[in-house]
């Protein structure tokens, strides 16, 4: 039985009413679930403003701006990527998107190719070498989560997968919303 079993009362079978891990259990007493839920609230917002102060900071240092830097990761991740597919993506109006991509192809950080099936359409990619150059900006932040995953065990971080996964969606889900007239 885990600590989190023994606060819930559960005995950790699997199927348990209530079990931690099952979609919509309490996991223990209501007031228990009330005090978590606010404090996970608390803790997205603490880290939704530490993830902005981090992203600022190192946008500074590379003479970016924040859209600029969310931009480059979107093209790092997702592969070369049209300018309509990046305001999809980003969520920027078409027009946002051509200033935006000629500000990054100004200071070295993308290139734009042609469309290797459409003759028409053109894609942007991140220059590797430029990125390369910034790379080491963001190292110690990530031998830093590397250390963290190490403090949970792969159980635990399927849980934390699972509720990023979901609430990503959602948020984006907010977005285009919000984005409607």
């Amino acid at each position: 039985m885990t600590s989190s079993d023994s606060e819930s009362g559960g005995s950790g079978e699997p199927g348990e009413p209530g079990e931690p891990g099952e979609p919509g259990g309490s996991g223990g007493s209501d007031a228990r679930r009330v005090r978590v839920i606010a404090e996970l609230n608390m803790a997205g917002r603490d880290s939704s403003a530490a993830s902005v102060a981090f992203h600022t900071a190192g946008a500074a240092r590379m003479g970016l701006g924040a859209t600029e830097t969310k931009t480059l990761d979107l093209l790092e991740r997702l592969g070369p990527l049209t300018a309509k597919e990046l305001a999809e993506r980003s969520g920027l109006a078409p027009a946002s998107v051509t200033g935006l991509v000629d500000r990054l192809e100004a200071k070295g950080f993308v290139r734009r190719l042609k469309h290797p099936t459409d003759r028409r359409r053109v894609l942007v990619e991140v220059n590797p070498a430029k990125f390369a150059e910034v790379a080491p900006l963001y190292e110690d932040w990530g031998r830093e989560v590397a250390e963290l995953y190490e403090e949970f065990d792969t159980d635990e971080l399927e849980v934390v997968l699972r509720f990023l996964k979901g609430a990503t969606r959602r948020q984006r889900e907010a977005a285009r919303r919000l984005q409607q007239p």
